[in-house]
């Protein structure tokens, strides 16, 4: 159960349309939290929010791309009457999937605008006050993609990368001022993201999480940062922490390609 006292009593939820972030805002939603939802697509948006709704929470909507200049402003704009203790940034999937030579640099460079400049501009207009109360929380959704480069996710891999070691050093700065950070590590989650990615779920070996456990998992180590990596991936991370890089991203290459092969 997530502490609304402490990370209350609203919650802003990015990416809460679906996948792991709907699943964060109802259960959100079941402790108490009030919530400002903000997703690209309007559908799924409100389909979440009346089922927080029916559990009690107040919810308010915003449908946005948050990768449009006028984002960040209008997201901040949208809470500024209100006490938001907690930050969830889960907007961040990879809309790029063509080797980098290959493909369009605008799309590239869409994938850095959602990935590091929109959570880099959200986390900072939000945060501010949440040192000034000395309490509240900031939760960052990460990839296993962050720990190696391979051919088609070389933009994505770096952005996650780069969400890790910002939320690292976020967490060192606001440790001291009642404010806790946590990068949550996702593998391999059924999300519908990851099924119209045209993941192969059912390669053998692979471990596939439920979006519902991974949230209560993620919301329930947000006290025990800067970086919780989900449960049946510690080894996956371990092994690609290690220093002989070309093994392991020829090695990653290999698994990538049955995961997700090339068009």
């Amino acid at each position: 159960m997530t502490d609304v006292l402490r990370y209350g009593p609203w919650a802003v939820v990015a990416g809460g349309s679906e996948g792991v972030g709907a699943e964060m805002a109802l259960q959100l939603a079941a402790d108490g939290f009030h919530l400002l939802l903000v997703a690209r697509r309007p559908e799924p948006l409100e389909a979440t929010a009346e089922s927080a709704r029916a559990l009690g929470a107040e919810v308010r909507t915003l449908a946005v791309d948050l990768t449009d200049p006028d984002a960040v402003g209008t997201v901040v704009a949208a809470v500024a009457d209100v006490e938001v203790g907690l930050l969830v940034y889960n907007a961040g999937a990879n809309t790029s999937v063509l080797p980098f030579s290959d493909g369009d640099l605008g799309a590239a460079m869409h994938v850095v605008d959602l990935n590091v400049i929109a959570m880099l501009g959200l986390t900072h207009g939000l945060v501010g006050p949440m040192t000034a109360r000395r309490r509240g929380g900031v939760l960052l959704v990460g990839s296993l993609a962050g720990y190696v480069g391979t051919s088609t996710e070389s933009v994505y891999g770096a952005a996650k990368a780069f969400g890790r070691i910002f939320a690292e050093g976020l967490w060192a700065e606001l440790r001291g001022d009642g404010v806790d950070v946590l990068e949550l590590v996702l593998g391999l989650t059924r999300t519908p993201a990851m099924e119209r990615a045209g993941l192969d779920f059912d390669l053998p070996g692979l471990h596939v999480a439920d979006p519902a456990e991974v949230a209560a998992e993620g919301l329930a180590a947000l006290g025990s940062g800067p970086v919780h990596v989900v449960a049946g991936n510690e080894e996956t991370v371990e092994r690609r922490s290690g220093t002989d890089r070309a093994r392991l991203v020829l090695g990653t290459e290999k698994i990538m390609r049955l995961l997700v092969p090339r068009t």
